[in-house]
């Protein structure tokens, strides 16, 4: 037995220097970690337990058989992240480039499927050479097979993928269809087609990190959920996130008691934020700080679609996730990116129980002739449908304006929401006071002595009538204009007495979304 003991020793100190020395040095001189070093980090000291370390590949072609590759590319197991199950598998780039072959396939879709058995998150870390051409279609089958149990698992367990190196062709599915993903900045990329091939094709002369960098899918096509400096925030990343979402989609919202969580203080300078003239602008982030527990948020697309922020924030300890105009952009209009955006975040929270609370500043949907044609009624549907899907507690607040089909489209009551507070500064109608008296009182501006003067009254007319929060509460859609010192508090006393909703559907097998 000693003897087997020994071998079995042997065997894990292999497993365990992955490509060799050689290799681990040259992943060290870029900067960046091994598989193992990544996990070490991701989960709780001494928590991790590997599942599969002696798998290897089964291909005899092209010399494969000469090349033992231990653990076949990817390391997969189970831990703990601050005391709470969570599953991982890491391509080890050390190992035959951390390529894609059948059993490292295998591996994965093992971990994936034991994390929808036992509900429990599944983080992805990706740093992979692409498919083994080596193997051929088996390791296409291989993507097919993962893919398969990324959907399969969608909104049962949390998926996070972590980009922490390369990842091309149809190794980017993947990621796509997990929950979020997270990039570090200079060393990720994501393409379908890499710099080699578009140039071959198309003539075009691009690098790798104009293509797909991390900074390109963070501002432009709002792949990336998230992108970090290095490696070790961007982990830091994951362990926040995972804080604020629950197990899986059976679990309440994790409650974390922190210093503020208990304070339902009133707050007297929350009014002071907004500017004097309604057509300013303002940082709608300033409100979450003061509302939510700590002043602490997690920003989801920080910086894809600017004129709308999402987040995850507590109150009084309890996970919500938060959708709310951003002024500042475009002011807080909804446009195709922002729709997409939106309905996302409000999908993936309605998944896993998580309460949505909607701040609501927004002039209407984006004019221009760049959207229609883009399809921005296809897209702006978007947010309307996940909305009134969502069975989640909803909470909307309208802080200022509300305008036409986005004030509909932002949780309204018409869309299902539970509780519509107001402020006092809310303007709710179908267009903007400027718009609308052109219209209604066109006749008048245009047969007055002094036109601009008649103007004038006329805005202020329909100001004092309509752009105020008092017609909608008339009619009961608006449940309370409240005042803003006490707008956390009212949010919290909300969220309390939403705690045992409970909504149901007509059965069906699934709506059809305009995607």
């Amino acid at each position: 037995m000693q003897k087997k003991i020994e071998k079995l020793n042997q065997l894990k100190e292999k497993v365990m220097m992955g490509g060799g020395k050689d290799k681990i040095d040259a992943q060290h001189e870029k900067g960046k970690m091994t598989a193992r070093e990544r996990i070490d980090m991701l989960l709780d000291e001494a928590s991790f337990s590997e599942i599969d370390a002696f798998v290897l590949h089964r291909c005899s072609d092209f010399g494969m058989e000469k090349i033992g590759a231990e653990g076949d590319g990817v390391v997969i197991g189970y831990g703990t992240v601050n005391g709470r199950l969570t599953y991982v598998y890491a391509q080890d780039f050390t190992v035959i480039g951390g390529s894609l072959g059948q059993m490292h396939a295998a591996k994965i879709c093992k971990v994936l499927e034991l994390a929808a058995k036992m509900g429990a998150p599944c983080v992805g870390i990706n740093d992979s050479g692409g498919a083994r051409i080596q193997e051929g279609i088996d390791s296409l089958r291989g993507y097919g097979d993962i893919f398969y149990r990324n959907v399969q698992a969608s909104g049962v367990v949390p998926q996070i993928s972590v980009m922490l190196g390369p990842c091309a062709g149809g190794a980017v599915y993947s990621p796509a269809l997990t929950d979020f993903t997270f990039m570090a900045d200079k060393t990720s990329y994501m393409f379908i087609t890499g710099p080699e091939v578009i140039k071959a094709v198309t003539g075009e002369n691009v690098t790798g990190e104009n293509l797909g960098g991390a900074t390109v899918h963070s501002e432009k096509s709002g792949v990336a959920s998230k992108m970090f400096p290095d490696e070790a925030s961007t982990i830091e990343g994951v362990k926040n996130l995972l804080s604020f979402v629950p197990q899986n989609n059976l679990e309440d919202t994790p409650i974390k008691e922190t210093e503020g969580s208990s304070d339902k203080k009133e707050d007297n300078t929350l009014q002071d934020i907004l500017p004097e003239l309604s057509n300013k602008p303002y940082d709608i982030r300033r409100i979450i700080e003061r509302i939510v527990d700590d002043a602490n948020y997690f920003e989801i697309q920080p910086d894809f679609a600017k004129n709308i922020i999402v987040c995850f924030a507590r109150f009084n300890g309890k996970s919500v996730g938060i959708v709310a105009n951003q002024p500042n952009e475009l002011a807080g209009t909804l446009d195709i990116n922002a729709a997409d955006k939106a309905a996302r975040f409000i999908r993936f929270c309605d998944s896993f129980n998580i309460p949505i609370v909607t701040l609501t500043d927004t002039a209407g949907y984006l004019p221009g002739v760049g959207q229609e044609h883009a399809g921005v009624i296809r897209h702006g549907a978007k947010i309307l449908y996940s909305y009134s899907e969502a069975t989640v507690p909803k909470i909307n607040l309208i802080i200022r304006k509300a305008y036409g089909g986005a004030y509909i489209a932002m949780c309204s009551k018409h869309l299902g929401a539970d509780i519509v507070y107001a402020w006092p500064s809310a303007e709710i109608a179908v267009m903007g006071p400027e718009g609308a008296a052109n219209i209604i009182f066109r006749k008048d501006i245009k047969e007055s002595a002094n036109p601009n003067e008649t103007k004038k009254e006329k805005i202020d007319e329909y100001k004092n009538q309509f752009a105020n929060p008092y017609r909608a509460a008339a009619r009961g859609y608006v449940d309370e204009v409240i005042d803003p010192k006490d707008t956390r508090v009212k949010i919290i006393n909300a969220l309390n007495m939403l705690l045992s909703k409970r909504e149901t559907h007509i059965p069906r097998k699934h709506g059809n979304m305009p995607l």
